[in-house]
């Protein structure tokens, strides 16, 4: 059996770089938003993809501000009303408004215990009420069928069923995913280690099937990718540029997979996540366990984002109700 790596090997968290994409503010807000964005990197070790988001929503607060020849630190609670209200009426959805909002509750707070400013506009800023859904969740022979739709005989189909059967066999992330070292991957002892969000490591069970997935294409299809004069890299899943594939690659990859086995059905690498976490509750793993391999610090996230069917409500109050 291939041994890659072992868990104990010392991982290096990535960062962004510290240069700023122009968010389209005033240099001064510039400024003051790089600061917030450089103590959510460095001192509460966000990942690179939030950072960013926190970059694009306070940077269309500033440019919101701006309009008026108002800094962003000079905002008033009725401004940032008016602000949320602007971005209802152009459509945005629920839940990306009460996501703008929170970025906004965040970056005054900190301003306000940085002495930045004297009083916080956003305390007792309205939390928008987001629609309640639920990803869709795959059956298993669904799963399945995605997981087994490429075709093993290129080394790109060779990588998109290593992906695939990791997404839905482990439930990572798909920047997970992406980040998956050669290091990180130990076959023998069918497991994975991985950097969530936070940076916190964490370390899954892979089955039986997603390790000969993966051992194939670390076999057969990985060295196929990399281009004889590239600089030796560490990365397991590379994208057609011979490059570390990005989140943005796995999406178009379970997409591209889904038209092909569901009639058009969406599916996101997201739906591969939920759906692992759904089956392992049907088939009688308790929630703590899910929690803890899921990577959610917190057990309400798990509860939101696990689906249990309803026969197997119905069967546990047949079986537990002395009535029933």
């Amino acid at each position: 059996m291939l041994q890659v790596g072992s868990p104990q090997t010392t991982r290096r968290i990535p960062t962004v770089s510290a240069s700023p994409d122009p968010t389209g503010a005033q240099p001064a807000d510039e400024r003051i938003i790089e600061a917030f964005l450089d103590h959510l990197r460095f001192e509460r070790h966000l990942s690179p993809n939030t950072v960013e988001a926190y970059r694009g929503d306070l940077g269309g607060l500033a440019r919101f501000q701006g309009r008026g020849g108002v800094d962003l630190l000079a905002i008033t609670h009725a401004g940032l009303r008016r602000w949320l209200a602007q971005l209802a009426t152009l459509g945005y959805a629920r839940t990306t408004v009460g996501r703008k909002a929170a970025a906004a509750r965040t970056f005054f707070a900190w301003a306000l215990r940085r002495g930045l400013i004297e009083a916080d506009p956003a305390a007792v800023l309205a939390h928008p009420a987001g629609a309640s859904r639920l990803p869709s969740v795959l059956k298993a022979s669904e799963a399945e069928a995605l997981a087994t739709a490429p075709p093993p005989t290129d080394a790109v189909g060779l990588r998109d069923r290593a992906a695939l059967e990791l997404l839905y066999g482990s439930g990572i992330r798909v920047a997970e995913l992406c980040a998956l070292d050669l290091g990180d991957v130990d076959l023998d002892g069918r497991r994975l280690r991985v950097l969530g969000k936070g940076g916190k490591e964490r370390v899954v069970p892979i089955g039986d099937y997603a390790a000969e997935a993966l051992e194939t294409y670390l076999e057969r299809g990985r060295q196929v990718l990399l281009a004889p004069a590239q600089a030796p890299t560490e990365a397991i899943f590379l994208n057609r540029r011979r490059h570390r594939m990005t989140p943005r690659d796995a999406r178009a990859m379970v997409e591209r997979y889904a038209r092909a086995t569901m009639q058009g059905r969406t599916v996101s690498p997201h739906t591969l996540r939920h759906s692992f976490a759904t089956h392992l509750l049907e088939g009688g793993a308790d929630i703590r366990s899910v929690q803890e391999l899921l990577g959610h610090a917190s057990l309400a996230t798990t509860q939101r984002y696990t689906h249990v069917s309803r026969g197997r409500l119905f069967d546990a109050y047949r079986r537990s109700h002395p009535r029933a």
